[in-house]
């Protein structure tokens, strides 16, 4: 059985692929006892894309937004009175790249 899960904005990540023999005659086995319970044999592997959406959830949960702050912000940007302060940003992005080389 395979289930797909949506990528809900993260970015697509390769599906592994592999084929296990046993696989298909568990499924084989299944059908024809008539039961729908695991086997004990039973095992699972989460793709890649399974992981970092797992990994975002968490990151998520231990930083929240500020929605009252993002709201203020969106108000802002609709009526024009938002300015960028270009200076400001420079600053921050010099002292980013410091951070980033070690000279900070």
């Amino acid at each position: 059985m395979n289930t797909t899960i949506s990528s809900n904005g993260l970015p697509v990540l390769p599906q592994a692929t592999t084929s296990q023999g046993s696989a298909s005659n568990q499924t084989g086995s299944a059908s024809t006892s008539g039961s729908a319970a695991p086997q004990s044999d039973d095992s699972i592997k989460l793709t890649d894309s399974a992981h970092a959406l797992h990994q975002a959830t968490s990151v998520s949960a231990q930083s929240p937004v500020d929605t009252a702050k993002v709201e203020q912000i969106r108000k802002a940007l609709t009526n024009g009175s938002y300015h960028v302060d270009a200076g400001k940003i420079a600053d921050r992005l010099a002292s980013i790249e410091s951070q980033i080389n070690g000279t900070s």
